[in-house]
């Protein structure tokens, strides 16, 4: 679906318009804070956010051309592709060819790479248990229900293709 579709879908029901402005700004506080805390904790492993977005997706989807990573990350292919470039330097991604498209090649994680991937992850999930804690197991599983649906809707919406974000009707 393009972004131009998504443009401005008015509304005569002011409850639906103040709920979209309240979770508009609960998920930006949200996501600004988890943006600096990955960004502080992230580059403690010698990663940037971006490297470690990339290396996540190899570690827990497998290997993938550039194409699909970059749409994975809803990055244009140049961007990816310096992405992985940094990560081969550093000995956590492999290149090799594609075994169904010799114009192509696939790209993994190395045992370093998902090594490293495996102790960012636990020292974000250690605090993510903490955050956690309070809560009663029913509304844990409630937001993780919640988070999950808002993705794919949110998912659906965007275009992956590694072209402009923006599209003008």
């Amino acid at each position: 679906m393009s972004t131009a579709k998504l443009l401005p879908i008015l509304t005569d029901d002011p409850a639906l318009a103040r709920d979209t402005e309240e979770l508009y700004d609960a998920l930006e506080d949200l996501l600004r804070v988890y943006q600096f805390r990955d960004r502080d904790r992230i580059c403690c492993f010698d990663v940037s956010v971006s490297q470690c977005y990339a290396l996540e997706g190899l570690v827990r989807r497998g290997s993938m051309t550039l194409n699909d990573l970059a749409a994975y990350l809803y990055l244009d292919k140049s961007t990816a592709s310096r992405v992985i470039d940094a990560l081969e330097r550093k000995g956590y991604v492999a290149r090799s060819p594609h075994p169904d498209d010799r114009r192509a090649v696939l790209l993994e994680a190395t045992p370093a790479g998902r090594e490293l991937e495996g102790r960012i992850r636990e020292s974000i999930l250690a605090e993510e248990r903490q955050l956690l804690a309070d809560f009663p197991a029913e509304v844990r599983q409630s937001m993780t229900q919640l988070i999950r649906r808002l993705a794919r809707a949110a998912s659906a919406s965007v275009d992956a293709s590694g072209g402009s974000c923006c599209r003008i009707p």
